[in-house]
């Protein structure tokens, strides 16, 4: 699973528009870290692994906020946004993984499981 930190606050899902909404201003202007929590079950074993990526958003005005807050993008999503869709329009730079913050860390996944890029 995936969640938002900013500080020692740690953003998930949001539960409404008003939640999004409070965690998106939060993170406006700042740099906020991305983690992801990754386990396999493989051969009655588990093995697990955290990837995490830091995202810098640039200022958000209420107009962008009123923008991407009806299109619902942010239901579902940790920390209130899609990277891979309207989001980007709040990412300012990263540094890491970039799949990571779409919600599934390929990498990390592909040291876990090497074996998913054998033929």
């Amino acid at each position: 699973d995936t969640v938002v930190a900013l500080g020692a606050r740690i953003y998930g899902k949001p539960a409404s528009a008003d939640d999004a909404r409070a965690t998106l201003e939060a993170l406006g202007g700042r740099r906020h870290t991305v983690v992801s929590g990754v386990c396999v079950f493989s051969d009655g074993r588990a093995r697990s692994a955290v990837a995490s990526t830091v995202v810098e958003f640039r200022a958000l005005g209420p107009a962008l906020l009123d923008w991407y807050l009806a299109s619902e993008e942010w239901r579902e999503r940790a920390g209130g946004y899609a990277i891979q869709g309207r989001g980007a329009a709040f990412v300012e730079r990263i540094e890491g993984d970039y799949f990571n913050v779409v919600g599934l860390p390929v990498p990390t996944l592909l040291e876990l499981v090497p074996s998913l890029l054998a033929d």
